[in-house]
């Protein structure tokens, strides 16, 4: 299955990781893990993965190339508006080495 990535540079990844997976969790069914600083997200259509670590949050998305756009712009939009006082920019890159999506708050993206 068609994987991407992204690192996502913050101060703070625990907090929007859990934030992301309480969110998500509304509709798909997602875990948090404080301890180890690791989730998961199961969607209807794939599944995807958050790992916090020191300045970063990393994502994952896995699912068929039909759903690819539509995963990282889910997670990548939510996150980004979470993000907002902080200007969090989200930048996937696909496995395949193609360029995935990119989020970023709107007056940016002109």
């Amino acid at each position: 299955m068609p994987r991407s990535e992204a690192r996502v540079s913050t101060d703070r990844p625990h907090r929007y990781a859990k934030q992301l997976a309480s969110h998500l969790g509304r509709r798909s069914q997602t875990s948090w893990d404080e301890e180890s600083g690791e989730g998961s997200l199961v969607f209807q259509n794939g599944t995807g993965s958050l790992t916090a670590t020191e300045g970063a949050l990393l994502l994952s998305v896995e699912t068929d190339a039909d759903h690819l756009d539509l995963l990282e712009d889910v997670v990548g939009r939510h996150l980004v508006r979470f993000g907002t006082k902080d200007e969090l920019v989200v930048e996937w890159h696909r496995d395949t080495g193609a360029p995935g999506t990119t989020q970023r708050k709107a007056e940016d993206q002109a």
